[in-house]
């Protein structure tokens, strides 16, 4: 038996009801209005949930998808998550009404003793090859984008200058381009403030190995709380690298989610602009507080998203 479930079933039962109004039934039932953005929350957030239950509590919050931290999943890594498990997660999601947006903190552990940058030649190949493995992950639950923060397993180390570090950064991306274009994924850069690392501080910095390494699998995005060391205006970085930004995090400058009766009068004109420029891509609820609890952070960061929405019409 096909399992549905409420967010599901509302829908369809919307979508009979209207269809019988055409031949003289009420039709004051209809689908949910649609979002303006697609919008995806990291599950990271509920991570203390099954992973079924998850996607259900994603799904009836109203998100169009989910944000996959692979290591809130494993034990040793994503090599343990058999087809079969892949394709039951597939499953959860289809059955919440949610798709899975991509990866993020992907080099997080488990498992341990993975560094982008390292020096080391040994370490270095065993992080692109499990870096290779994540992309067959990622295409295997239909997400298209792997952000790549991961600040503490791309910082410099053992001596090496930043500019080495960004050197075995630009290699190492190139070694799974070609592998993340087979199986449809991006590769996204992610600018992280100094605070977490000291190699790719900026988009300037993100969109310099991205041009450098010029591959369509290889781009960058932007995250709201790791623009504190950027020189232009938020709404002027949009603007500026509108053409690399394949995805957006949303939370707090100092790392929370934003509640709906306290949203920054600054973010506003960001959601304008994205809006002005058709923006068509997944917006993330990315936080690093989650005492609020799980359930509340999904259910009043998507009110947050939907005032936004009504007060940049």
């Amino acid at each position: 038996m096909k399992y549905y479930n409420r967010r599901h079933f509302i829908k369809t039962s919307a979508i009979s009801l209207s269809l019988a109004g055409i031949g003289g039934l009420p039709t004051s039932y209809r689908i949910e209005e649609r979002n303006l953005f697609k919008y995806a929350l990291c599950n990271e957030i509920l991570q203390e949930f099954r992973w079924a239950e998850q996607c259900e509590i994603i799904g009836n919050a109203g998100y169009n998808g989910v944000e996959i931290a692979p290591f809130t999943l494993v034990k040793q890594g994503v090599q343990e998550i058999t087809p079969d498990n892949r394709r039951q997660m597939s499953q959860d999601m289809k059955n919440a009404g949610i798709e899975c947006a991509g990866l993020h903190w992907l080099l997080t552990p488990p498992p341990k003793g993975l560094h982008f940058t390292s020096p080391n030649d040994k370490i270095r190949k065993k992080t692109v090859n499990y870096l290779s493995e994540l992309i067959d992950f990622c295409s295997d639950l239909g997400g298209k984008i792997m952000v790549f923060g991961s600040p503490g397993q791309r910082s410099t180390s053992h001596g090496i200058s930043v500019q080495e570090a960004e050197d075995y950064f630009t290699d190492g991306l190139l070694k799974v381009a070609d592998h993340a274009k087979e199986r449809n994924v991006q590769i996204l850069i992610e600018p992280l403030s100094k605070t977490s690392t000291d190699v790719i501080n900026t988009l300037e910095e993100a969109i310099k190995i991205v041009d450098k390494i010029h591959h369509p699998s290889v781009s960058s995005m932007f995250d709201f709380h790791h623009t504190v060391d950027e020189t232009d205006a938020m709404p002027d970085l949009i603007r500026k690298y509108y053409k690399y930004i394949h995805h957006v995090h949303v939370q707090n400058m100092d790392g929370t989610f934003i509640s709906p009766d306290n949203i920054p009068k600054d973010f506003l004109p960001v959601f304008k602009t994205l809006k002005e420029l058709n923006f068509n891509k997944w917006i993330s609820t990315e936080v690093f507080d989650f005492s609020p609890g799980g359930k509340l952070i999904t259910q009043e960061s998507m009110k947050t998203f939907k005032k936004i929405e009504k007060m940049i019409k």
